[in-house]
C-alpha cells in the first residue's frame, strides 16, 4: 500500500470517526439529562451486535443562510443504514437530535427517502426513529420540497413492507405526517410529543394558551387521538418492544409471518373458560381473560390499548402461527362499536390483510353505538370502514361468537355473509336482528298494553323469543354458524380450522 493511500484512509477513517461524534460531547449530555438516548445508542440497542450498516454518513447540508455555510451538520442530522434484528435484515433511519435539534433539511430528508426507497425494493421493513424539531427553517423549499418526496414514498411502500415509527423526542410540524403514514407508531412517556405546531406557534396564530403535553403528549396520542401503538416507558422500552412486534411480522407482503415452533399444546382444553361468561347476559367481563387462555401462553400483543377500549385489537400466535385478534371487550360500552373502535379495527384488519396474517374474530356486540352524538360523530360513515375491510380481506377468517351478536355488530364483526371462513357460537351466543326485549316491545306492542299484566306478558314473550329466534341452535339451524362448541375447546377448535383455512385461496 502506496503512503498517499495510507493518508487517504487515515483521513477518512478520522472525519468518519468525527461525524459519527454527531453534535458532540455537551450536545449528547443534554441528550442524556432529557431522559433519551442518542441516535446512534439506540440504533445499537435496535440491531443485533455488529450487523448495522451506515450509508450516507457523509452527507452535507444545503444551508447557506444565517451563517449556516459556516457550520458542518454531521451526517446532515439523521442517521440511516440497514441491520439485523432477532437475525432479520431491516432499514433504519434514527435523527440525531444533538445535531441542530435533528431539524429536517433537504440532504436530511433525501437520507430518509433513500431508506424507504431501499425498504420497499429490498422487501424490508423500516424501522424510524423520530426525534426532531421538525423543519429546518433555513432550507425552506428544500425541506418542504422532501416532505412531499418523502410522504410519497412512504405511500408506495404502504402494504408491501411493515413500516414502524418510534416517537422518541419532539415531533413537529410537517414531519408529524411521516409517522403517521407507517403502520405502527411507539411512542415514550413523558419525552415524546406530536403536534403540527408547538405551544408558540399556537399562541401567536390561534391565540390559545396550550402546554407541549396538552397539544401532543404520548397519553394524548394513546388515549385521544389513537396514534399512539403502545406507550413505552423510556427509550429502552420502547426498542424492546419493537423489536417483540417485529417477530410477529414477515418482512415484506411477498413473505408469510414468521412461524415459531410452539411450546404450547395445541390441544389444551382451559376449565376456566366455563366460568369466565356471566350467567347474567347484563354482566360485563374483560375479554383479554378469554383471549389469553385461547392463544399461546405468553404470546399476546395488545395494540393501542388505551383507545377505543371497547375493541382490544393485537397480535399472537396459535399453534406457532401468527394471527390477528379482534374482539369486543363488554367491560367498555358493553362492547358496542364506535366510530373509534370502527377507526381502530379498520386499520389493523387492512394491515393484517396485507402481510398474510389470518384474523380470529371474538363476538360480544351489542351493535353499533347509537344516539346523536353517534350519529352525528359519524357512526355510518365510518363503522362502514370496519366492514368494507373485512369485506375486502382475503386472509383466513374464523369467528367465534361468545355472547351477544346483534344487529349490524354480528356483521360488523366478520360474520359469515362478510367474509368468515368458519364461524362457530358457544352455548352463550345470541344471534339475532335486534334484542329480544327491542323485537318483542315492536311484535307485541298492542297484546302487551291490552294485558291484565303487561309485565308478565312482557316478560313471557321476552323468554319466548330468547328460546326460539336467539338461542345459536336457531342460527345454527339456518346454516349461519358451523358448529356449537364447548367453552374449554375454543383454542383446539380454533387451531384445527385454522390449519385448514390456511390453504384458502381467494
Amino acid at each position: 500500500m502506496s503512503e498517499n493511500m495510507k493518508k487517504k484512509l487515515a483521513a477518512i477513517e478520522q472525519l468518519r470517526w468525527r461525524l459519527k461524534q454527531g453534535g458532540g460531547e455537551a450536545a449528547t449530555e443534554k441528550q442524556h439529562a432529557r431522559g433519551k438516548l442518542t441516535a446512534r445508542e439506540r440504533i445499537e440497542l435496535l440491531c443485533d451486535p455488529g450487523t448495522f450498516a451506515e450509508f450516507d454518513l457523509f452527507a452535507k447540508h444545503m444551508g447557506k443562510d444565517y451563517g449556516l455555510d459556516k457550520k458542518q451538520l454531521p451526517a446532515d442530522g439523521v442517521i440511516t443504514g440497514f441491520g439485523e434484528v432477532n437475525g432479520r435484515r431491516v432499514v433504519v433511519f434514527s435523527e440525531d437530535f444533538t445535531v441542530v435539534a435533528g431539524t429536517f433539511g433537504e440532504m436530511h430528508g433525501r437520507k430518509i427517502c433513500k431508506a424507504v426507497v431501499m425498504a420497499r425494493k429490498m422487501g424490508l421493513p423500516l424501522i424510524g426513529m423520530n426525534d426532531s424539531g421538525g423543519a429546518r427553517a433555513t432550507e425552506e423549499m428544500g425541506a418542504l420540497s422532501m416532505y412531499g418526496k418523502l410522504f410519497k414514498s412512504q405511500a408506495r411502500a404502504c402494504g408491501v413492507v411493515p413500516q414502524i415509527a418510534l416517537i422518541m423526542g419532539p415531533v413537529a410540524g410537517g414531519q408529524a405526517y411521516s409517522p403517521s403514514m407507517m403502520d405502527f407508531l411507539f411512542m415514550v412517556e413523558n419525552t415524546s410529543h406530536m403536534f403540527l405546531a408547538g405551544p408558540p406557534l399556537v399562541k401567536a396564530v390561534v391565540f390559545q394558551d396550550a402546554t407541549a403535553d396538552e397539544l401532543g403528549s404520548a397519553r394524548v396520542h394513546a388515549e385521544k387521538t389513537g396514534m399512539s401503538d403502545y406507550n413505552a416507558s423510556d427509550d429502552r422500552d420502547c426498542i424492546e418492544k419493537v423489536r417483540k412486534l417485529l417477530s410477529y411480522l414477515p418482512s415484506s407482503v411477498m413473505e408469510t409471518p414468521p412461524f415459531e415452533i410452539p411450546e404450547d399444546d395445541p390441544d389444551r382444553a382451559d376449565e376456566e373458560l366455563l366460568g369466565i361468561i356471566p350467567d347474567d347476559r347484563k354482566k360485563p367481563y374483560d375479554m383479554h381473560e378469554i383471549i389469553e387462555r385461547i392463544v399461546d401462553k405468553g404470546s399476546f400483543f395488545e395494540l393501542k390499548p388505551e383507545f377505543a377500549k371497547n375493541l382490544i385489537t393485537g397480535l399472537a400466535r396459535l399453534d406457532g402461527i401468527v394471527v390477528g385478534i379482534v374482539a369486543n371487550n363488554p367491560m367498555h360500552l358493553a362492547g358496542s362499536l364506535t366510530v373509534n373502535s370502527s377507526l381502530k379495527g379498520e386499520k389493523f384488519i387492512r394491515f393484517c390483510d396485507s402481510f398474510n396474517i389470518p384474523l380470529i374474530n371474538l363476538q360480544d356486540v351489542p351493535g353499533y353505538l347509537i344516539g346523536i352524538k353517534s350519529e352525528r360523530d359519524g357512526i355510518i360513515r365510518h363503522g362502514s370502514k370496519q366492514l368494507r375491510a373485512y369485506a375486502e380481506a382475503t386472509v383466513p377468517m374464523i369467528t367465534i361468537v361468545l355472547r351477544k351478536s346483534y344487529a349490524g355488530g354480528y356483521l360488523g364483526m366478520c360474520s359469515k355473509e362478510i367474509g368468515a371462513d368458519f364461524l362457530f357460537a358457544l352455548p352463550t351466543a345470541e344471534i339475532c336482528l335486534m334484542g329480544a326485549p327491542g323485537a318483542v316491545n315492536i311484535l307485541f306492542r298492542k297484546e302487551i298494553a291490552a294485558s291484565d299484566d303487561p309485565v308478565k306478558t312482557r316478560n313471557r314473550r321476552i323468554q319466548e323469543f330468547y328460546d326460539n329466534y336467539v338461542d345459536p341452535t336457531y342460527a345454527a339451524g339456518l346454516q349461519h354458524v358451523d358448529d356449537i362448541i364447548d367453552p374449554r375447546q375454543m383454542r383446539p377448535v380454533l387451531i384445527k380450522s385454522l390449519e385448514i383455512a390456511m390453504n384458502k385461496v381467494e
